[in-house]
């Protein structure tokens, strides 16, 4: 499967909300082929933990998160292992049902703006809606780092960049 170019700030792709995949098609080849293109990409990133249809210029509400993801929550990003191998979680047009009041506030960065990162304050627990990619349904809770990827990549679905609700944005090359 090749690995695809990721969209950048400036694509129109990232912008516009996107429709949902009609559940007839989540078999058909088009949407299968996509969903292994976008494991691909992803497996081709050095940092990414998700990673949603706009960003390879796909107006569809679909977006994938590794279990990378759930092994940061339970050990810490500096537990990161480089490793090629993870699972992915497939959302298909996902719905936000419950949201905590506690927000907390981290910092957070995207394929599709390169050289920056965002603090901003997403909510600590969240519950989805999903279909996963045999098009069967099913809810997912998620807390802290998990819950703030699948807001991130909800907020993409949505045509919104973290660098939209950061309240700073800080350049990589000037944290050092």
């Amino acid at each position: 499967m090749p690995v695809l170019p990721i969209t950048k700030e400036s694509h129109r792709a990232l912008r516009n909300k996107t429709k949902d995949v009609p559940l007839g098609e989540i078999s058909s080849p088009k949407i299968q082929g996509l969903i292994l293109n976008m494991k691909e990409t992803l497996k081709s990133t050095k940092d990414g933990v998700g990673l949603a249809a706009p960003q390879i210029g796909e107006a569809l509400r679909l977006f994938i998160v590794s279990e990378e993801a759930e092994k940061i929550d339970r050990a810490g990003l500096e537990a990161r292992e480089k490793r090629t191998d993870w699972k992915y979680h497939v959302f298909i047009n996902p719905v936000l049902k419950n949201m905590s009041r506690r927000k907390i506030e981290d910092s957070e960065g995207c394929l599709s703006v390169p050289g920056k990162y965002g603090v901003l304050k997403r909510h600590e627990k969240i519950t989805v809606e999903a279909r996963d990619e045999h098009g069967k349904k099913f809810t997912r809770g998620a807390s802290k780092f998990f819950a703030r990827v699948l807001q991130h990549e909800l907020d993409h679905l949505e045509g919104i960049l973290f660098i939209d609700l950061a309240d700073r944005v800080l350049d990589v090359e000037s944290r050092d």
